[in-house]
C-alpha cells in the first residue's frame, strides 16, 4: 500500500498538487500497518491516519472511524495509537461516522476516557439527531452529556478560536470586471471538479491565462493574497468555483484532505456562493 501511495504522491507532485485522499480499501490497508508498523514508518503512518481520510459521511471515514473506536474501547491495540490519543482523533472527524462512538465513550467508567470524549463531541456540530441522544442523557443526569450540552450552548467551539487581528496585511490579485463562476469553474472540465486540487488548476484559464502563476508569484511576497474584483461570482452557483479560489488562496483544513478555508475575497458586488 505505502509504495503505490508513494507513487501517486509523486505522480500528483509533478502537477503542483496533493495526492487523492485515501480511499476506503487504502484506510483498510492503513489501519493493518498500524496494528503492525514497519520499522521507520510510524510518523508516516500517523500522518496518514490524521491527514489523509475524508471526514464525514465517506465511506473510509467509516473505515477509519471503526479502528478507532477499537482502539478507545480498547478491544484493539497499536503500538501508535493509545485509546485517549484515539478519542483525541475520533474528535477531528467533524461529524457523521464518529458521533455514535463519541456518544458511548461519553458513557465510559474511565473517568479519563469519558472526559476525551466530552472534548472531542464539544468540537463537533454535525451530529444532526444524534443531538437529541446527548440532550437525553443530560436530561437523566449524566454529567459529561451535560458538559457537552453546555459547550454547545455557549458556541465554545467558535469562541475558542484565535480572534481576528486589529490589521490584516493583504496583496491584492486584481481580475477587473466581471468574474463569473465559469471563469473559476469551466464547463469544459466539469469531470475533474470533485477533485478540488486537479480542478483548480484550470481556474481562469480562459478569462485570464497566467493567473495561477501570477498568485504564485504574489505569494513570495509573504501576505496572504487577496482575490479583488469588480463583480465576483455571477452564474449558476457552482461550489466547485469558490473551491478553486480557496485552494489558491485559503489556508489548508487541519485533518481534512485537499480543501481550503479561509481566503479574502473583495469586490463591488459579490455573489452569494462566495460567502
Amino acid at each position: 500500500m505505502l509504495e503505490a501511495y508513494r507513487q501517486q504522491v509523486a505522480e500528483r507532485a509533478a502537477l503542483g498538487i496533493p495526492p487523492l485522499p485515501l480511499s476506503a480499501q487504502q484506510t483498510t490497508e492503513l489501519c493493518e500497518l498500524l496494528k503492525t508498523p514497519p520499522v521507520g514508518e510510524a510518523d508516516f503512518l500517523l500522518s496518514l491516519v490524521r491527514d489523509r481520510v475524508p471526514p464525514g459521511v465517506d465511506q473510509a471515514a467509516y473505515v477509519k472511524a471503526g479502528f478507532l473506536t477499537a482502539i478507545a474501547h480498547s478491544t484493539l491495540t497499536s503500538p501508535l495509537i493509545t485509546p485517549l490519543e484515539a478519542i483525541e482523533l475520533l474528535g477531528t472527524m467533524m461529524g457523521g461516522y464518529n458521533v455514535r462512538s463519541l456518544i458511548d465513550l461519553l458513557q465510559a467508567a474511565d473517568a479519563e476516557i469519558a472526559a476525551a470524549a466530552t472534548t472531542a463531541l464539544s468540537k463537533t456540530l454535525l451530529v444532526y439527531d444524534a443531538f437529541h441522544d446527548v440532550q437525553e442523557l443530560a436530561a437523566q443526569g449524566h454529567p459529561s452529556a451535560a458538559q457537552v450540552m453546555h459547550s454547545w450552548a455557549e458556541a465554545e467551539w467558535f469562541t475558542s478560536r484565535p480572534p481576528l487581528p486589529a490589521a490584516i496585511t493583504v496583496t491584492v490579485f486584481k481580475v477587473p470586471g466581471e468574474t463569473n463562476t465559469d471563469d473559476l469553474s469551466p464547463a469544459p472540465h466539469a469531470t475533474t471538479r470533485p477533485d478540488i486540487p486537479l480542478h483548480a488548476l484550470v481556474m481562469l484559464e480562459t478569462r485570464q491565462p497566467g493567473s495561477l502563476e501570477t498568485i504564485a508569484m504574489l505569494k513570495q511576497k509573504g501576505h496572504p493574497v487577496a482575490y479583488v474584483g469588480d463583480v465576483v461570482g455571477t452564474g449558476s452557483s457552482r461550489k466547485s468555483a469558490i473551491n478553486s479560489v480557496l485552494w489558491h488562496i485559503g489556508q489548508d483544513i487541519p485533518c481534512v484532505p485537499n480543501k481550503r478555508s479561509g481566503g479574502y475575497i473583495l469586490g463591488g458586488k459579490i455573489a452569494p456562493i462566495v460567502f
